[in-house]
């Protein structure tokens, strides 16, 4: 069966049309509109209308208000008025308090006064003492106390010693030395020996080496031969040298044949099929 040119042609002309109709009717800047139909160009127009209405009712983009039909712009002012009020009511910069109702306008101030006194209380948001009752005033002042203790009790650079009372001083002070204990016991840098007891330091510096000597028979990079006792060192070498040998018995792992035995060497494999 043979195709002519003008049948081979249409047909590789029915995808850019197809592509070219779905750019028109998403409202992408590449549509040519001289290739739609008349049918295609009505639904297309249908599909721009749509939505340009859906743009203006939800405040997308730049609204073209002169192109909606009247129950449109009717159905976009409700919406604009409903959006305004809630961005005035969550205290959003896009609130315009004029064209709230005077009912709404009390809603929001109410709301402004909850919101702003629930961030006093919390210490976060913005927050204006002036705009507080005096009842109000005293609870965020308590908050704010509460707030400050538990900061530095827990260590946090917010704390603010001279606003503690000597009772809590004393508390904060028992929390940052048990917060030094635990560190040192635990190896972590932050741990300043400066501030342990002579019973703590003895216990921790036990605690270290007990920990740097697990490390070197490990052999982790935390392990500092110098730190180990001679019966330590002697220890460990023992286990070294025991690995050493059975490395190089099994031809696996670092062997280093120099620091055999004599009667071990006459127990290693024959020198050519034996690593070095």
């Amino acid at each position: 069966m043979y195709l002519s040119l003008s049948h081979v042609l249409l047909f590789a002309q029915i995808p850019d049309h197809r592509e070219n109709l779905a750019a028109c009717t998403s409202g992408s800047a590449i549509c040519d509109f001289a290739l739609l139909t008349q049918a295609e160009a009505i639904a297309v127009a249908a599909a721009e209308h749509q939505r340009t209405f859906l743009d203006c009712r939800n405040g997308v983009g730049s609204s073209d208000y002169s192109k909606l039909t009247l129950p449109e712009t009717r159905a976009v002012a409700v919406a604009e008025h409903e959006r305004n009020f809630s961005d005035c009511s969550e205290g959003s910069g896009t609130c315009n308090y004029s064209k709230l109702t005077q009912r709404e306008a009390r809603a929001v101030a109410v709301a402004e006064h909850e919101r702003n006194f629930s961030n006093c209380s919390e210490g976060f948001g913005t927050c204006n003492y002036s705009k507080l009752t005096q009842p109000e005033a005293r609870a965020v002042a308590v908050a704010e106390h509460e707030r400050n203790f538990s900061d530095c009790s827990e260590g946090f650079e917010t704390c603010n010693y001279s606003k503690l009372t000597q009772r809590e001083a004393s508390s904060v002070a028992v929390a940052e030395h048990q917060r030094n204990l635990s560190s040192c016991r635990d190896g972590y840098s932050t741990c300043e020996h400066s501030k342990l007891t002579k019973p703590e330091a003895t216990a921790i510096t036990a605690a270290e080496h007990r920990r740097n000597a697990s490390g070197c028979k490990s052999g982790a990079e935390s392990c500092d031969y110098s730190k180990l006792t001679a019966a330590e060192l002697a220890a460990m070498e023992a286990v070294e040298h025991q690995r050493n040998y059975t490395a190089c018995v099994k031809g696996y792992g670092y062997c280093d044949r120099s620091r055999l035995s004599p009667s071990e060497l006459s127990t290693m494999p024959d020198a050519a099929s034996s690593p070095h």
